[in-house]
């Protein structure tokens, strides 16, 4: 496959996109990076003004919108084939893009590489997350590692005022399309959560906004639990960390 537009929305980033920007340029073939910049007052516009003067393919914007509206701003920007969504905290596991290269045939037209939350490596729990983060993906969506096939997102417009479900929406659009969305275990990518997730209130909000999108799917709702099970555990081993 010829290189690939990738896009990372970013705002006030810089605690781990330097690393995660640099995986990107080692394990996929970078046409453009576009960078959808949510007026960050923080080092990220720094961060990407290195990788630009490394690599100059850098594409750097900014938007003051939703998510839905970076993404789709960017959707429009796209020239090539297939592109890439990339979260600003994730890091890409070793040749990403020749694993998820091996996965596409003409009825596909998405990859999506399960995302591993980094405080759960080496737990117990490993195995168990990742079934439910696969199987809530299947119904939900995710743009955290999702290479996609442009065509297949010919038309979208995606709604404007959705700044969690994008994803979905995304995911669902692509299926109505006639396209096939993977979900794998590999490749797959690091998520760093910010400490803040780890926080009973953060924690809360997020719960809430996940229990209304199960509610209205009901094949959810378990896993969804099993989820606020694990971020609770999670909440704790982390108030000890920082207490001891």
């Amino acid at each position: 496959m010829k290189p690939i537009d990738v896009v990372i929305l970013t705002k006030n980033s810089e605690r781990i996109l330097r690393e995660c920007i640099d995986a990107v340029y080692k394990y996929v073939p970078v046409n453009r990076l576009i960078v959808v910049d949510g007026y960050s007052t923080d080092k990220t516009l720094e961060i990407v003004n290195e990788f630009q003067e490394k690599y100059g393919n850098v594409v750097f914007t900014q938007d003051r919108g939703t998510r839905a509206e970076a993404r789709q701003k960017a959707i429009e920007m796209i020239e090539t084939d297939w592109f890439m969504f990339v979260d600003s905290d994730i890091i890409l596991s070793k040749d990403w893009f020749a694993k998820a290269e091996k996965l596409i045939k003409d009825d596909v037209g998405a990859v999506w590489g399960i995302e591993i939350w980094s405080v759960l490596l080496k737990t117990r729990i490993l195995d168990l997350f990742l079934r439910l983060t696969l199987k809530i993906f299947h119904r939900r969506g995710g743009t955290h590692d999702l290479l996609v096939r442009r065509k297949a997102v010919e038309g979208i417009k995606i709604p404007y005022y959705l700044h969690t479900y994008e994803d979905a929406y995304i995911r669902s659009w692509i299926i109505k399309q006639g396209y096939k969305v993977l979900g794998v275990y590999d490749p797959y990518c690091i998520h760093y959560r910010p400490k803040v997730v780890w926080t009973l209130s953060k924690s809360v909000e997020f719960m809430v906004s996940d229990i209304k999108y199960a509610i209205r799917n009901p094949p959810l709702i378990l896993s969804y639990g099993a989820y606020a099970i694990i971020v609770g555990h999670q909440i704790l081993v982390h108030k000890f960390k920082t207490e001891n």
